[in-house]
């Protein structure tokens, strides 16, 4: 088993050929980028000299855990894709994290990120999900990183909806392409809520076959720019937006006269009365009565 420890650390560095006065304690200590990607580690060992490392590249490795980096908090990016990792754990520590990578593991559920407050970018597309199994979330991690998301990425997991994610109202791109999305009114309920959406590419899902995709999705979304890779020109929104606007009130005028037309004409709507309904008969000498309303015979023999 290939394990990060100090020791590899210290093998891997010029810190001993280059002649430096300082002691390797010290260069750990001072250390702040840390690369070792693509070297077959399985585990992570004690690095906790490292208090300083800011930024951690361990893709294209053999890791199938998160574990001992309780020490780095000050650490800001994490790049950990492209390994066999099946849950997001011990996190908590990292306290200024800003940027996760963790697309190509084999994570279901995005779960763990509580403690990340300053979490912008969450990378986790591309999972090595179970045939019938799709990625889902847990709603306390992302009401956790709501007011600070604003790039996520879960392309190819198998998503078939989205609700979950309706809290992360300051997203500002979206990367969901090659998914299960279809619902065309849940994608337009939940983006205009996202007030800061910028981005959204949504590419290759059944959804994007829908009649009006484009153009419900322009319409809901008011601050997109480009969706599925395409820029969207200002004055087709615009377009867009005032014939929505228009059919809604078209709607709303239709509905009102449907209302009006039912309280001054009550008896429209295919009202009859049977000869046998005691507002309706003949007066003793077998003619109807004068007496009630327009179009309504009162019986008259029983007054």
């Amino acid at each position: 088993m290939v394990r990060l420890t100090v020791h590899l650390i210290a093998r891997s560095s010029n810190h001993s050929k280059s002649g430096r006065s300082e002691s390797l304690q010290q260069y750990l200590k001072k250390l702040t980028h840390l690369n070792f990607s693509n070297k077959n580690i399985e585990y992570i060992d004690d690095l906790s000299i490292c208090r300083n490392l800011t930024v951690l590249y361990l893709y294209d490795n053999q890791i199938s855990q998160i574990c001992n980096l309780g020490f780095a908090s000050n650490l800001t990016h994490l790049y950990m894709q492209n390994n066999n990792i099946y849950h997001i754990e011990n996190l908590s520590s990292l306290h200024k994290l800003t940027k996760l990578f963790l697309g190509g593991n084999s994570i279901t559920v995005v779960e763990g990120l509580e403690k990340l407050k300053s979490l912008k970018e969450l990378h986790v597309e591309g999972q090595r999900i179970p045939n019938g199994e799709k990625l889902v979330f847990d709603p306390r991690s992302i009401s956790s990183i709501s007011d600070s998301l604003s790039i996520l990425n879960v392309s190819k997991n198998n998503i078939d909806e989205i609700w979950d994610l309706t809290p992360l109202k300051k997203l500002t791109h979206l990367f969901a392409a090659d998914n299960q999305l279809q619902d065309l009114q849940e994608l337009e309920t939940v983006f205009s809520q996202w007030s800061e959406l910028w981005v959204l590419d949504l590419s290759r899902n059944p959804a994007c076959h829908k009649p009006k995709y484009r153009d419900r999705l322009i319409t809901a979304c008011k601050t997109l720019h480009d969706l599925d890779g395409k820029q969207i020109n200002e004055l087709s929104r615009q377009f867009l937006i005032n014939w929505k606007a228009s059919r809604n009130a078209e709607k709303i005028t239709g509905d009102e006269k449907d209302i009006k037309g039912q309280i001054n004409n009550p008896f429209a709507n295919g009202f009859h009365m049977s000869p046998q309904h005691p507002c309706k008969s003949t007066s003793s000498r077998g003619k109807p009565s004068k007496l009630g309303w327009p179009g309504v015979t009162f019986r008259t023999d029983h007054i």
